[in-house]
């Protein structure tokens, strides 16, 4: 009864929802990107090693120039550069997507190994200064609202950014002329070609655009949130996100209804010094949550028609 009259009283808590938010935002980038990508037609299972790439480069950046804004753009340009070996072998070379998304995971887990082994000799890099880290904003004002103050209001500034893109990608998927050939080019893109819609062009772009809102996560998770770079800090989080945009129905604000549930399994184990329960069974909670989500949606969850299917000029 104390346990649960614990769990109860934190879920009335600010600080639980404002934990809450931002966990749900590192999950909300890769997750977004793997709609846009998956919309097209390309499966992208390589979010995790994008992440692990963007922030291993993120924090090297910033250690080097003490700037964290060119940090973040370095640490968007590595996911991005990731997500095109992904797109060269799956679109050009037509090689299994999975396997493909596996591979990049793997690689890049060894790559940041290997170079911070090389680099630095250490484990980690080494931890930044307060003033080489992305910045939280408290809006004047607004912060003052009981309650939603804290939650909406005194964020990371990669939070108000994920929000906006959360729009944005929603805008242009459903709204544009622009998403209607990303989705035709998903669907059926034997029938885009005939109307003269660049195919290979779409979903170039679809798939590095996913790199780079995993690169920008990745960023967010060691310059914003961990103040380092520890090899395999994604932890499996690509993994999640990919769950959470098979539970939102490779849809953007679908996705983020499922990072916000992911993302609270996360804030409430790290509170669990106030409901005291085994922190081991807490950190067992998003991963158990991506388990029933996998286990119980995929099969009635239905993605695009060619998602996963190489396209081939003149192929009915």
């Amino acid at each position: 009864m104390t346990v649960l009259t614990d769990i109860l009283h934190l879920l009335f808590t600010a600080n639980l929802w404002q934990a809450t938010l931002a966990a749900a935002v590192l999950l909300l980038l890769p997750a977004l990107g793997g709609v846009v990508s998956e919309r097209s037609g390309v499966v992208n299972i390589a979010m995790e090693g994008m992440m692990l790439t963007g922030a291993f480069f993120g924090v090297v950046a910033d250690l080097a120039w003490h700037n964290v804004w060119a940090a973040t753009g370095v640490a968007i340009l590595a996911g991005g550069m990731m997500a095109s070996i992904h797109a060269v072998v799956s679109i050009q070379f037509r090689a299994d997507q999975i396997v493909s998304g596996i591979a990049i995971n793997i690689f890049a887990g060894g790559l940041t190994v290997f170079l911070v082994n090389r680099i630095y000799g250490l484990q980690d890099v080494g931890h930044l200064g307060q003033s080489d880290l992305l910045p939280n904003l408290n809006i004047p004002g607004l912060e003052q609202i009981p309650f939603f103050g804290k939650v909406l209001f005194q964020q990371n500034v990669v939070v108000y950014a994920a929000l906006v893109l959360l729009f944005l990608t929603h805008i242009v998927l459903f709204r544009t002329r622009l998403g209607l050939r990303i989705r035709a080019v998903g669907e059926h893109p034997q029938a885009a070609d005939t109307a003269g819609i660049n195919v290979f062009m779409l979903r170039y772009g679809a798939v590095i655009t996913s790199g780079l809102f995993s690169g920008l996560a990745g960023a967010f998770l060691a310059i914003g949130i961990s103040n380092t770079f520890v090899p395999g800090m994604t932890d499996g989080r690509g993994y999640i996100a990919l769950a959470a945009m098979i539970f939102g129905k490779w849809t953007p604000f679908g996705a983020f209804i499922a990072c916000l549930i992911f993302g609270l399994g996360e804030a409430i184990y790290a509170n669990n010094s106030i409901i005291h329960v085994s922190p081991y069974l807490l950190s067992m909670l998003p991963y158990l949550l991506t388990l029933i989500v996998l286990a119980g949606l995929v099969g009635r969850s239905t993605p695009p028609a060619a998602d996963g299917l190489p396209y081939v000029p003149g192929s009915e």
